[in-house]
């Protein structure tokens, strides 16, 4: 349950990690505006585990993502955008915040009050599935959700309005060009911030904010 949790870059590591750290590029795509909104159409790779942001042509974003696992697979299909939220968190896995601890649960199992896993910059394009900021993995490890990297999913987040078209499908033209050269995050194993944090109204304060070129 622990990658559920958003990736903010914590201020101190272990010695061994800072030199891994520094030998790290930051991973941050430019996003750009494009001339008409209505045209944006979202291409996923599920095989690529990659995001095409379009206007025709041209790409608007180009990102990597982490798709759902065999048993819980992001769905295929053509869909739009449903809603969009910007400060969601998670109906299903989070905390139970008791007296004096705050324990990893689902729901369902939840012995005291609940609070869901923080799922920044949520974007639905069918029932219960949706695009948010979250650990991209090199491999499927989402419950069928497509997470995106949080200095990108601002960007992502601005870019789609309702109705904007959502592609899913195995590949997508884009992954022998602008895919076969993209380098994907190298952070997703870096460690969750703490509990405290995570259960707090102040997380959504510490979102990178949104930004188009």
């Amino acid at each position: 349950m622990k990658r559920f949790a958003p990736f903010l870059i914590l201020p101190l590591l272990l010695l061994g990690g800072c030199a891994e750290m520094n030998q790290r590029t930051v991973y941050d795509n430019p996003a750009y505006k494009p001339k008409d909104p209505s045209k944006v159409v979202v291409k996923v790779s599920l095989s690529k585990q990659m995001v095409y942001v379009m206007e025709g042509n041209k790409p608007l974003l180009v990102t990597a993502c982490c798709v759902g696992v065999p048993a819980h697979p992001t769905p295929k299909g053509n869909f739009c955008v449903q809603s969009k939220n910007r400060n969601k968190r998670s109906g299903e896995y989070g905390f139970a915040v008791l007296r004096d601890a705050i324990v990893p649960c689902e729901v369902s199992k939840a012995n005291g009050h609940y609070v869901g896993y923080p799922m920044p910059y949520w974007v639905e394009f069918a029932p219960g599935y949706g695009f948010h900021q979250g650990w991209v993995w090199p491999i499927p490890k989402s419950h069928g959700c497509i997470r995106i990297h949080a200095n990108d999913a601002g960007k992502f987040f601005v870019l789609v309005h309702e109705g904007t078209p959502v592609k899913i499908a195995d590949s997508q033209n884009e992954d022998a060009t602008l895919g076969a050269t993209h380098k994907r995050p190298q952070d997703y194993n870096d460690p969750d911030l703490p509990s405290a944090i995570l259960t707090a109204q102040k997380y959504f304060e510490q979102l990178k904010p949104e930004f188009l070129q």
